[in-house]
């Protein structure tokens, strides 16, 4: 798998401005690439995981800790970091190809419930454009309907005036598909509720008790979405719709 060796965002300041936990991260960093390089997968986690303990993230180091793990073997704390790197830079094709890899590793298949088609386009399009893009949008077509209203009126040429109008109403079609997309980005990166399953086998439970019954069995590397919790018992939502209870010790929030 491919290693990531640009410099960290946290690098870009000059050296003679670096703080000494940065100046520790790059030299860390490096010293895990090198790791990396030779083969000692083991020894590289370690060192981008050192990283992540000084506060200090980005997608590169979750990129290549995600890489190390896969190495090893170890499929739930690959696809955990593959995942967190994902959200560090959502359009990101070898975070994806490295995260559909692991992904067939693991033990559990589910189909995931059908979205209504308007969701399912959203999603589409939020893949492809970035938040940053449609906030531009956004304001790009209130800019436009602003000016037509004030050209409508202080024109009195009927030609020009119908360009306006058109240009107008042109202006609020376009923002309302746009503002529904800007939403759902929004609310989408403020989701913080999906988990990975870190445990090899978790028997879910009808309700937060280790004596309810068992309702599925589900196996490490699994993505879930968190709905709740009780104590030590955390409430999974699965993508097929299956609902269950298993201990927050057996996942780990991306």
């Amino acid at each position: 798998m491919k290693l990531r060796l640009f410099i960290l965002p946290f690098l870009l300041i000059g050296f003679a401005t670096l703080s000494a936990p940065a100046q520790t991260a790059a030299d860390e960093f490096e010293r895990g690439n090198s790791f990396y390089r030779d083969g000692k997968f083991e020894q590289a986690a370690e060192s981008y995981e050192a990283i992540l303990k000084q506060g200090l993230a980005s997608t590169a180091i979750y990129f290549n800790l995600g890489n190390c793990y896969y190495r090893i073997g170890k499929a739930a704390p690959a696809i955990l970091a593959y995942e967190r790197a994902l959200r560090l830079q959502p359009n990101d094709q070898d975070i994806k190809h490295n995260l559909d890899l692991v992904n067939l590793k693991t033990a559990d298949r589910i189909e995931p419930l059908p979205e209504i088609f308007f969701i399912e386009w959203l999603r589409t399009i939020s893949s492809f454009l970035p938040p940053s893009i449609t906030v531009w949008l956004f304001a790009l077509g209130w800019v436009i309907l602003f000016f037509s209203l004030a050209a409508m009126y202080l024109l009195t040429s009927p030609s020009v005036m119908r360009f306006f109008r058109g240009l107008m109403v042109g202006s609020l079609v376009a923002l309302i598909p746009i503002a529904i997309l800007l939403v759902t980005q929004v609310a989408d990166s403020r989701n913080r509720n999906d988990a990975i399953v870190t445990t090899s086998v978790a028997t879910a439970k009808t309700s937060p008790d280790a004596q309810s019954l068992d309702a599925f069995v589900i196996h490490e590397g699994l993505k879930v979405k968190l709905s709740d919790a009780v104590g030590d018992w955390v409430k999974i939502v699965l993508a097929d719709g299956k609902v269950g209870w298993i201990r927050s010790q057996d996942c780990e929030r991306i």
